[in-house]
């Protein structure tokens, strides 16, 4: 009984393992003291910036949770990793006696140049070993490769390379100074989508009170920042910075331009009667008041002539239906209209051409021109011969064309006019030459044998006779010509 006592005894003060000295550098703790410190050494060389990053296994989970290391530890017994050195396979006996695991690499071991076991590998071997590579890709691209990133680009640099189609970064251009320089680079690179590029930087970045103080000295830097926000539409924008540099007329005409943006046209009558008093130079007045003048007559003009096209009331309406509103046409257009649809009234009708003529001081050539156009589409030849007949003091007549005949005869001829009429204006044309180019163009044969004879010109008379028909009248004109010695 007392031997089974000893033996208890002995088993319960007896150890395997030797008691801790501070002393013995052999000792196996201390031995994975150092290989601790070993390995966290390592964390200095490679970037600090991932032990922020949250450390996942290859199955989502966290390294270092409960569920993780579950799985680690039953998968441990299954598989090892292949191309380890076997050196540190045969290790100590405490080695030896901790668990196998099917990894002995985690994703931040890859990044930190360690293994998860106490098997130490270099820095180069843990991330060129061809095994690691097959268990874990490369999540983020190596560092060198964000070269374009970063901060050493001076502006210089930066512009160059923006030039070259190469991303960069502005954000890293933080005081006003740098902003500043980074602009004047971009001007003196002459590129314009580099200077708006760096403009939006600027305009994003600065307040504007200090942008436009800083681009009134750059003009060309201005030039661009006003084009850019016309194009885009920031018309608030554009308005504050046209006021701080004292532009006054082109914050008017800003103003002007947005009555092309309001579709109703009520509204936009409005607008443009609101527009009269803003500080435009008298001749821009003078157009902003024609212009709301002229809506106002389309106004009148449109709702009288759609009642009367729907009533029926009219012939020519009925024969020539409108195709399209008058509505915010232009002058001209208006002028076109009004000498198709009321060329015959009164002068004191909104719709009068001769009304028109005198509101808005058309010049006698274009409202001939644009007459005469349209009468000429309604072949209304007297009309016509109307409009191009003046009478003098003494009460004679005589055809008058500020536009010139051959431009009667061009217009005419467009609209199929006879050849009759044709004549009468072609042998109005005072040039010699042309007369007969546009009487051998258009047919005329009566002005070219009346021209030739009165050049007595035979040769030229006796050619042309070979291109009328035989036995036509104008034949007999050109042999009894020829006769006559």
């Amino acid at each position: 009984m007392s031997r089974v006592r000893a033996d208890e005894e002995e088993y319960w003060h007896s150890s395997k393992f030797r008691a801790f000295t501070f002393d013995d550098e052999d000792d196996e703790l201390s031995q994975l003291k150092e290989s601790k410190r070993a390995v966290n050494s390592l964390r200095d060389i490679v970037d600090d910036d991932d032990d922020d990053l949250e450390r996942v296994s290859w199955s989502g989970e966290p390294v270092g949770s409960i569920s993780w290391s579950i799985k680690e530890t039953a998968s441990g017994s299954t598989s090892s990793l292949d191309g380890r050195d076997s050196s540190l396979q045969k290790g100590s006996s405490s080695y030896a006696a901790l668990p196998k695991q099917a990894s002995s690499y985690s994703l931040s071991s890859l990044f930190k140049g360690r293994n998860k076991l106490s098997s130490f590998q270099s820095l180069s071997d843990a991330l060129t070993d061809t095994g690691v590579r097959n268990y874990a890709p490369e999540l983020r691209r190596p560092k060198a490769e964000y070269k374009d990133y970063s901060s050493d680009w001076s502006p210089k640099d930066t512009v160059r390379r923006m030039q070259r189609g190469k991303v960069c970064s502005l954000e890293r251009f933080r005081s006003l100074q740098d902003k500043l320089v980074l602009l004047d680079e971009a001007v003196a690179g002459h590129d314009g989508n580099v200077i708006t590029a760096v403009l939006i930087f600027l305009k994003r970045t600065l307040r504007r009170e200090i942008l436009f103080r800083e681009l009134e000295v750059r003009q060309v830097a201005l030039c661009h920042l006003i084009h850019f926000l016309r194009e885009t539409g920031e018309q608030k924008f554009l308005l504050d910075l046209l006021r701080f540099l004292d532009r006054t007329e082109e914050v008017a005409l800003s103003q002007y331009r947005e009555h092309l943006n309001i579709q109703d046209v009520e509204k936009r009558r409005e607008f443009l009667k609101g527009c009269i008093g803003l500080p435009f130079s008298a001749e821009d007045t003078s157009h902003i008041q024609d212009h709301y003048t002229l809506l106002e007559r389309q106004i009148i003009i449109e709702a009288n002539d759609r009642h009367v096209e729907m009533a029926g009331q009219s012939e020519l309406f009925r024969k020539y239906p409108r195709k399209a509103s008058i509505l915010n046409m232009p002058l001209v257009t208006t002028l076109f209209y009004s000498c198709f649809y009321h060329y015959t009234e009164a002068e004191g009708m909104f719709s009068s051409p001769t009304n028109l003529k005198k509101t808005f001081k058309i010049p006698d050539k274009q409202y001939v021109l644009t007459a005469l156009a349209a009468r000429a589409k309604l072949r209304a030849w007297g009309d016509v011969d109307a409009l191009l007949t003046t009478k003098n003091w003494l009460g004679y007549t005589k055809k008058k064309a500020p536009i010139g005949f051959h431009r009667v005869v061009e217009i005419l001829q467009r609209n199929n006019a006879p050849v009759q009429v044709l004549q009468e204006y072609v042998r109005l044309v005072e040039d010699v030459d042309t007369r007969l180019n546009l009487a051998t163009k258009y047919k005329c044969h009566d002005v070219v044998i009346e021209t030739y004879r009165d050049l007595k010109d035979r040769i030229q008379l006796t050619a042309y006779k070979c291109k009328v028909e035989r036995g036509s009248a104008e034949e007999e004109k050109i042999k009894s010509i020829l006769s006559n010695t």
